[in-house]
């Protein structure tokens, strides 16, 4: 094949996926409707199974599902004839996904899950077949041909029966109110944990560690006070430590170009009287939306009282890995 060839071939391929999942829309109806509701009425989880691709393909709806705030998991139906079939419980359903809707292991197992009188979903690419009549809702995942030439190998049927599984689980995250915070919960160990759950407070510094003077502290002595603390910048508090000011390696440069006289000039000749602050109980990745847009590398976290009460620094936000 010549490289035109080639683009041509995956052209084909991404245009007839994208209009077998275009004509899905005519088929969200009311047994997607009847399907969100029994589920939402499930007590137990959400057992997927699938034989195949379509096993696949039910593996990683499993995982949407239980990521977006419906328990669920994968059973393969192979094993689940030889002993895994007692991982169902009468108060879970069950999504069975076959796109000829008589995979001959499914059909296998179909009368132990009817007998415990557990609610079951097809995803079937027959709507007449032998499964999809056995359940309460069918989901209509059929194709008029695969992206394979030969119209074998399992590509649009798997595409369009992915997008269905994603369809059904956003329904169900929305009718949940299944929030941000509630995602996050569910992925503690990513990037996108730490910056749903992360707060200022977990690793801004505090106490000793927040550089402070006063008004009438010498530039020279406040130079020492950053320098001790590390930050690039100290604040400036009065006699009851409420935030007056901040002094920053930026307000340094600007002195020096003013040729100010460091032996004789105070905290309250060269501070800054508006510094950047945030809250201790926001989170981290609200934080470094306010040093972006700011383009300062650190911020002052104050109380209700205007109080610094700490230190938040680009270098600790890279530690915690939120970017």
């Amino acid at each position: 094949m010549a490289k035109q060839d080639f683009i041509q071939s995956g052209l084909r391929t991404v245009a007839m996926e994208a209009q077998a999942v275009g004509e899905l829309s005519r088929r969200i109806n009311d047994d997607f409707t009847f399907a969100c509701e029994t589920v939402l009425a499930c007590k137990g989880r959400v057992v997927v199974t699938g034989m195949g691709k379509s096993g696949h393909i039910g593996n990683k709806i499993a995982a949407t599902l239980a990521s977006t705030g419906t328990p669920a998991f994968f059973v393969h139906p192979g094993e689940a004839g030889h002993g895994d079939l007692g991982m169902i419980t009468k108060n879970d359903v069950v999504i069975a996904i076959s796109n000829s809707g008589n995979t001959a292991e499914i059909m296998t197992i179909l009368p132990l899950i009817k007998r415990l009188g557990i609610p079951l979903i097809s995803m079937t690419g027959d709507a007449n077949s032998a499964l999809s009549e056995a359940a309460c809702a069918n989901l209509d995942v059929a194709v008029a041909n695969e992206a394979c030439p030969l119209n074998l190998a399992p590509t649009t049927s798997t595409t369009v029966t992915l997008v269905m599984g994603d369809a059904l689980a956003i329904a169900l995250l929305e009718s949940r109110g299944f929030s941000a915070e509630d995602f996050a919960f569910s992925h503690p160990g990513g990037t996108l944990g730490r910056k749903l759950l992360l707060k200022v407070s977990d690793i801004m510094h505090k106490d000793h560690e927040v550089p402070r003077v006063t008004p009438a502290t010498p530039l020279q002595n406040a130079l020492l006070e950053m320098t001790e603390k590390g930050f690039g910048m100290t604040t400036i508090v009065d006699s009851d430590g409420k935030l007056l000011g901040v002094f920053t390696d930026g307000d340094l440069r600007r002195v020096i170009d003013a040729k100010i006289n460091f032996s004789s000039a105070t905290m309250q000749d060269v501070m800054s009287d508006s510094p950047k602050t945030i809250s201790h109980d926001i989170l981290v990745a609200e934080a470094l939306t306010v040093m972006e847009k700011s383009s300062i590398t650190a911020l002052i976290v104050e109380d209700h009282l205007q109080h610094p009460i700490g230190v938040l620094h680009m270098h600790d936000i890279l530690r915690a890995g939120v970017v």
